[in-house]
């Protein structure tokens, strides 16, 4: 259910971006600085439904809560003229690694444990048609 969700939203995000005038530069580092937050909270929402404990109330909060400390930040480091939004890129980014990773293993050790229950499968046939 969690899959159709995503699709539909990037499918539906693709539109509307098509649609939409183009972003004024002024706003692009904001902008920029809020995908990756909201990145990191998708791949850590499906990490979290690969491991089963996912929570649609974290799950939203996340996502709202850390876009907008993301734009606050960039905003804030515009005004004192140092670049934290680096800062939340390197933990963001990081963060999003990680996450992929776990969700990479899981389908791994699925597959894996899938090919190997095949062999299984087709070794335990061999043998009736050999006792046969």
């Amino acid at each position: 259910m969690i899959y159709i969700a995503i699709i539909l939203g990037c499918i539906l995000g693709a539109i509307i971006g098509s649609l939409s005038p183009v972003i004024p530069y002024t706003y692009s580092s904001y902008l920029s600085i809020a995908i990756v937050a909201a990145l990191d909270t998708v791949f850590g929402g499906i990490a979290s439904v690969v491991k089963g404990n996912f929570d649609l109330k974290i799950f939203l909060s996340g996502f709202f809560g850390n876009s907008i400390l993301s734009i606050a930040l960039t905003y804030l480091g515009e005004k004192l003229n140092v670049d934290i939004y680096l800062a939340a890129i390197v933990v963001f980014v990081g963060r999003m690694f990680t996450n992929l990773a776990i969700i990479r293993r899981y389908y791994i050790d699925k597959w894996v444990n899938m090919i190997e229950k095949n062999k299984d499968n087709n070794i335990e046939k061999k043998d009736e048609k050999a006792t046969e």
